[in-house]
Formats: C-alpha cells, structure tokens, sequence
C-alpha cells in the first residue's frame, strides 16, 4: 500500500459455499450501497459447484475473492475475510440475504454520532413462499436506542419471547476488533455470531440501533433441521464456559447468563424427548422428563415453533 491508498468505508465479508444460486444477489446488493465506499470480500469455503467461478467473472475490481484450503465453517471463512479487510467498518452478509442500498449510510452516521463500535439495524425477513415481514418494530428500536451486553444475552434466552437480538447483523468497527483480538469462534458451526457480539459488548464496546430496515433476510429451506442436532446445543454451552472464562461480567449479565444456561440445557432435553418420541421410547422419554421436568412445558406448543426460536437463540443462519 502507498501513502496514497485510501481505504474503503465498509469491508462486507461473504462467506459462500455452494451459492452460486443467491451469491450474485448478496454481492450486488453491498455493491449498491449509496454515499459510501465499499470492497466485497466473497470467502470459497471450498464449494462444489460454480460459487468461485461467478465471483472470479465479477466485473467489479471492488469483488474480492478468497479461496480456502479446506472447508473450515462460516467462522473460519469470515475470519478469512475480516483479516484481508481494509474497510473501516465489517459488515458480515450471509450469500443468500441481501441489504438495502442506503444501510451502511443510515448505519454509519448512526454510529459516529454516538461514538459508537457497534451498529445494527432492522431487518425484513423474506419467507420460502416470498411473503415479507419486518422483524421488530422500528418505534420499539428507536426508544430502546441502545444494546447493553445484559440486553444482548437476556434477548438470547432460548424459548422467550423478548426481543432476540440473535437475528440482528451488527457491522463492526474493524479496528475495535483487532485491538481486542476479536475474532469468530472457528469450533461453532452454528452461534459464531453471537458469541462475537458478545465478546466486543464485554469489552466495552457501545452498540447503538439503527431502528429503520436495511438487511433483508432470506428463510431458506433446511434451516430449521440444524438446530436440531444435540452437538450445536452442546458446543454452545462449550462456548459460553469460554466465554465467561475471558470476560468478567457485571451481576446483570450474569443473571442474563444465568437464564440462557438455564435454557441451553432445557433445550438440549427437549430435544431429547423429541428424539425419544419419534423413537416410540417411553423409556428414554420418562428418563428425560425426570431429569429435566421444565422441558415437558415446551411439547405444549407446536415443535416448529419452538425450533424457530431455537434458530433465533442460535443466531439465525
């Protein structure tokens, strides 16, 4: 780089595996953003079909593309992104989602006048059957105004139904990340999201809300079933001991951890009796409601609904 160089605003990081069906839609959508500059950075986590071909024919010198030696997960292939990144801000966007041309403007301003190193904002959920619903109310945002780590934890209790901030898609000040090591947990295959969020909230950073609509999010077929496998639910509680190794918490964000603990293994014997039902065990079924009796409550509501919460805990994607 020469002492000429100028940097973008926003590095958007896109980890891809077999999206050559929605990447092209992700990518020209962060390449619309208005009255900012931006790079795409589209990580190849070793696709099998024609991901790595449509990003090298991109026409645009902004589209980067990074080919990993082997597939790693979505926190490896983002941590491959934000480490070429050369924006001031990171913005995470999943292949098959899209955002709005004026977010990272909103986002940004935003940001700067609160001295702020954390931003997110509202957001549109597009289901299977192209019906489109905004998540949370942009009134209830705007009086909230801000994220505290005790919000951000309390709204990732799984099976509640506050605010679950596990959907939001916080962009991050890229140099916040690196001066406190930062980084996306490379072991989750699911969670990574929030365990980043949470770690920059713990180490001081100030998250502030943009409450109108700038990322659309796109249900995508399978989604649920991932939330589905005892090993997620498992390697979440492995996290979150990680975690609270690193940082020491205030008594509001232990309490707020203390409920989500609580939770994960709550869901982990749900899922547990509804493996044992579809396995007609009434053994098995009888063995988990005696151990954990608070995970029968949840079979009174439909499963799918409860799996939906499930993905929302988990940090959607």
């Amino acid at each position: 780089m020469t002492a000429s160089t100028v940097f973008p605003d926003v590095s958007f990081v896109i980890a891809a595996y077999n999206s050559e069906d929605t990447l092209k839609r992700a990518i020209d959508s962060a390449l619309a953003q208005e009255a900012v500059t931006v790079e795409v950075i589209v990580v190849d986590d070793c696709s099998t079909d024609g991901t790595a071909d449509l990003v090298r024919r991109y026409p645009d010198p902004r589209v980067r593309l990074i080919l990993q030696a082997r597939n790693g997960g979505p926190g490896a292939a983002r941590n491959a992104g934000i480490a070429a990144a050369s924006g001031r801000w990171i913005a995470t966007l999943d292949s098959d989602d899209a955002v709005l041309p004026h977010r990272l403007a909103c986002m940004i301003a935003r940001a700067e006048a609160a001295g702020a190193q954390i931003v997110v904002d509202n957001l549109d959920v597009v289901s299977m059957d192209g019906s489109r619903t905004t998540m949370f109310s942009s009134d209830d945002l705007e009086r909230r105004g801000v994220v505290t780590l005790p919000d951000f934890i309390r709204s990732n209790v799984i099976f509640e139904s506050t605010f679950n901030f596990g959907y939001m898609k916080p962009i991050f000040e890229r140099g916040f990340l690196v001066e406190h090591g930062l980084g996306f947990d490379e072991a989750l295959r699911i969670g990574e999201d929030y365990i980043l969020f949470a770690s920059a909230l713990a180490s001081g950073a100030l998250c502030v809300i943009e409450p109108e609509v700038g990322y659309i999010y796109h249900i995508r077929q399978g989604s649920i079933s991932r939330v589905l496998e005892h090993r997620h639910v498992e390697a979440m509680l492995a996290a979150d001991k990680v975690f609270l190794s690193r940082f020491k918490l205030d008594a509001e964000a232990m309490a707020a951890q203390y409920q989500r603990t609580s939770s994960l293994v709550e869901a982990s014997s749900f899922l547990t009796l509804v493996n044992e039902i579809k396995k007609r065990s009434i053994g098995g079924f009888l063995k988990t409601a005696l151990e954990n009796p608070r995970a029968l409550r949840h079979l009174r509501m439909p499963i799918a609904i409860r799996m939906r919460r499930l993905i929302g805990a988990a940090g959607a994607h």
